[in-house]
């Protein structure tokens, strides 16, 4: 990597393919149709995140420390920042105010569990599952 793009570059990117959740990018609104589909099978966490705010990072990076539930649920990342459509369809969908961050779980196409900031916890998710 260049001078330039380590400077430059934000170390959400780099966090974000560096820790041990296997994430799916959620950045096409097609994707909350297979996200539908994919909850008939196995329940779908979406972790809503805005790489503007301080609150959200720490709210992440406590999350993917805790996280231990790969078998049991589906991962997704919205990064509300580049895809605010998304995060817009996603609270029309299935029914939940716009928070950042926010983590939601969606399950036989639906939301089952919605939390924010300082609520986001990955053993209390462990606990809906």
């Amino acid at each position: 990597m260049s001078f330039f793009q380590n400077i430059f570059n934000s170390s959400d990117d780099k966090d974000l393919n560096e820790n041990k959740i296997n994430w799916n990018e959620l950045t096409d609104l097609g994707q909350l149709n297979e996200i539908i589909a994919i909850s008939n099978e196995k329940p779908v966490a979406i972790f809503k995140h805005s790489t503007r705010c301080s609150v959200s990072r720490m709210a992440l990076k406590q999350f993917e420390n805790e996280f231990n539930s790969a078998d049991k649920v589906t991962p997704y990342f919205l990064d509300l920042i580049a895809h605010r459509d998304i995060s817009n369809e996603i609270a029309t969908r299935f029914g939940v105010t716009h928070q950042s961050p926010q983590l939601i779980l969606i399950k036989e196409g639906k939301t089952i569990y919605n939390v924010s900031h300082s609520d986001i916890d990955a053993e209390e998710l462990k606990g809906k599952l």
